[in-house]
């Protein structure tokens, strides 16, 4: 454990001007506020918080950074409050310690809700100041690599996944790639221990066999630069054992076929030096295809620059080779942390990255705990592509992205809105998928909105999280306004005009927080008619509440939105101008059915509610069946009269044909009754068209 002076001397050694006693006192409290208190392995719990600090000395990290890590535990393991903090060491601290600190006294229910309180508040915390990620990423590191002291191995591993979900992505994110492979390989070694094993013992193996292959291949390739004229730093390593079985079980193969278990590293002056040396290296070596990465022209969203090819050795053998330059190196080492070092005695505070935000959002938008670990997970995990604007701005996504993740990318109005896209000027659907460099233009309606069918291909966690939101508001919101209408009736049953205290008492009678709680419940049938009454007036449902008469007045049902508060049968898809009739069930959306729909004569078990388009209602799906001709143009007849009369086709399928005659079953979007009639006389009139009938 580092003493108190020499964390101060490792602080002074790159910030001479740093605060001397605030770091004292912050030693000092720390340990005075722990106390007697220990860790797994024996040790004084406040050597924990030293020793996160010591890690973050070593990114060079200013004295209010260094000061949090000493005290990140103090206000969950100790007496010590935020009040206290705050008023010893400042607001700023004391806001960054609070970041840190776990929820570990939130009641929770399971422990992906504890996982996902802790991540709500850290992340909020590191919206606002980067630096409180960076003290939560040593803190794990320093857990990781004492993780072998606990003696409970489900705790051990519960631990070892959280950082391998999480933290080592978190890392990643903000290009700390060394945090990241120590925190993946650790926990590597506790999640899957035999893998972990025989791929260290292969290793071993290898390096015995190969003698001093990294450092001769090392020497050759500093020596063939220099000969070119570029002075270059080159370091050599074999890969970690968790990246090599990422790459077998990727793969699909043994580590024998795995032939690039090499990596090497040329650091150089400049970026023009970094193309010179790309160069000479592609001269020298034959290339391995598809393995070029240009990180320099085309950065990572975490800022990372550099560039990666492989090429096959003089050696019958594989290496990767990453060239960067001195400043880009500092960047991949550090990451954000590079813009809280110190340079020339100036703090250089860093904003957080467009990632940064989008899992804020994120954060927002999650409905339950499980809906946030997913999201995040998925913002961080994907592996990224680049698109841009038709302005040239440039956004990365997750392969298979597609334009409604585009939209949301760029703003949350953009992709509620979007209603077509065009990628490099040619119009697509909103499915497809982006590929790399592709030049995406957003088409947009203010009529438009999210629709739930989107779910099904969109992979951003924003995307995602963004339209559950939206869709399960507007389902709520029509939920309400049936609620209300179906509410009326009932208070219209009730033997007394009602009290002003009524629906108040009523509310707490059904344990329900609101007003639009119990209208929601309603539409929902989650509480019956009988209840409702009794609540608002006692003893006045009776006993043939069941057969209470039906609605006298029509319910309006204008905006239907499917798979929402009403759904339009698929069974006998009505249209507006039919006669509609509604099957309320429990906590299920209303069933609307044309009102000689076989299925209502089946005998269902549903509540019957009176149904009436709106006025303005208009634009439903209709189904038909037609019997064309089998001769040339029949089709094209079909399709011209739909044409005509401004019918949109969603699904055509062709479901019988013989020598004179196929059968072709159409999904038709139509405005009304009127539409349909007008389209199906104009059908029949054709020669082509041997019958065609509405299903």
């Amino acid at each position: 454990m580092l003493r108190q002076y020499e964390l101060v001397e490792r602080v002074k050694s790159y910030d001479p001007d740093a605060d001397e006693a605030l770091l004292d006192r912050a030693y000092v409290f720390s340990m005075a506020a722990h106390g007697s208190q220990k860790r797994a392995s024996g040790d004084p719990y406040y050597s924990h918080p030293i020793e996160v600090a010591g890690i973050l000395t070593d990114l060079h990290l200013d004295d209010e950074t260094i000061a949090t890590a000493i005290l990140h535990d103090t206000i969950e393991d100790t007496v010590a409050t935020h009040e206290e903090i705050e008023r010893r060491f400042g607001p700023a601290i004391a806001r960054m310690v609070d970041g840190v600190t776990k929820l570990s006294k939130i009641e929770a229910q399971s422990e992906n809700e504890r996982a996902a309180e802790n991540l709500r508040k850290f992340l909020l915390a590191m919206s606002d100041d980067i630096r409180v990620l960076l003290v939560k990423l040593a803190d794990r590191l320093h857990n990781m690599r004492t993780l072998h002291f606990i003696k409970d191995e489900s705790k051990r591993r519960r631990i070892a996944k959280e950082t391998m979900d999480i933290y080592a992505p978190l890392a990643e994110r903000i290009g700390m790639y060394e945090f990241m492979n120590e925190m993946q390989g650790l926990a590597f070694r506790e999640l899957e221990p035999d893998a972990y094993a025989s791929i260290s013992k292969r290793l071993e193996q290898l390096h015995a066999g190969g003698g001093d292959q990294i450092a001769r291949i090392g020497s050759g390739l500093k020596l063939l630069l220099s000969r070119a004229g570029i002075e270059a730093d080159v370091s050599g390593r074999e890969k970690h054992p968790y990246s090599i079985w990422k790459k077998m079980a990727e793969r699909h193969i043994s580590f024998e076929q795995l032939s690039d278990v090499m990596a090497f590293r040329a650091i150089v002056p400049d970026e023009d030096a970094c193309y010179r040396a790309l160069g000479v290296i592609h001269r020298r070596w034959p290339t391995v295809p598809g393995r070029f990465k240009d990180y320099i022209s085309t950065p990572k969203r975490n800022g990372y620059r550099s560039l990666h090819t492989s090429v096959i050795h003089s050696e019958k053998m594989r290496i990767e080779i990453q060239i960067r330059s001195s400043e880009m190196h500092a960047q991949a080492e550090y990451g954000y942390a590079a813009h809280w070092t110190y340079k020339q005695g100036q703090k250089r505070p860093d904003v957080p990255g467009r990632w940064i935000s989008d899992l804020v959002e994120i954060l927002d938008n999650a409905e339950t705990p499980e809906e946030l670990l997913e999201h995040t997970r998925m913002a961080m995990y994907q592996d990224r592509i680049f698109a841009f604007t038709p302005k040239g701005e440039l956004f990365q996504l997750p392969k298979g992205a597609t334009p409604v993740d585009f939209a949301y990318a760029v703003h949350t109005k953009l992709g509620n809105e979007a209603v077509g896209a065009k990628i490099n000027g040619r119009v697509v659907p909103l499915r497809t998928p982006i590929e790399n460099g592709d030049q995406v233009a957003i088409l947009k309606s203010k009529a438009q909105e999210p629709q739930p069918a989107w779910l099904n291909f969109v992979v951003t966690g924003k995307a995602r999280a963004a339209i559950r939101r939206y869709v399960r508001n507007k389902e709520r919101g029509e939920s309400v306004a049936l609620g209300r209408k179906i509410y009326d009736e009932i208070v219209a049953r009730l033997p007394a005009q009602l009290g002003k205290e009524a629906q108040a008492a009523a509310l707490k009678r059904l344990k329900l927080a609101d007003e639009g709680a119990l209208m929601e419940a309603i539409a929902r049938r989650t509480v019956t008619d009988a209840q409702v009454m009794d609540a608002l007036m006692p003893g006045s449902a009776g006993e043939d509440v069941a057969t209470a008469p039906a609605q006298r007045e029509p319910i309006s049902i204008k905006g239907l939105t499917p798979g929402v508060a009403f759904v339009l049968s698929p069974c006998c898809h009505p249209v507006p101008g039919d006669r509609i009739v509604g099957l309320r069930r429990p906590d299920e959306p209303i069933a609307v059915h044309a009102i000689d729909c076989p299925v209502l004569a089946s005998g269902i078990d549903a509540d019957w509610v009176d149904l009436a388009w709106g006025d303005g209602s208009e634009g439903a799906t209709a189904e038909l069946v037609a019997i064309l001709k089998n001769e040339p143009g029949a089709l094209g007849v079909m399709a011209g009269i739909f044409g005509t009369h401004k019918a949109n086709i969603l699904n055509l399928k062709l479901e019988n044909r013989d020598e004179s005659f196929h059968s072709y079953r159409v999904s038709l979007e139509v405005s009304d009754l009127h539409h349909l009639t007008r389209i199906l006389a104009a059908l029949r009139a054709a020669d082509a068209v041997s019958s065609a009938e509405r299903v």
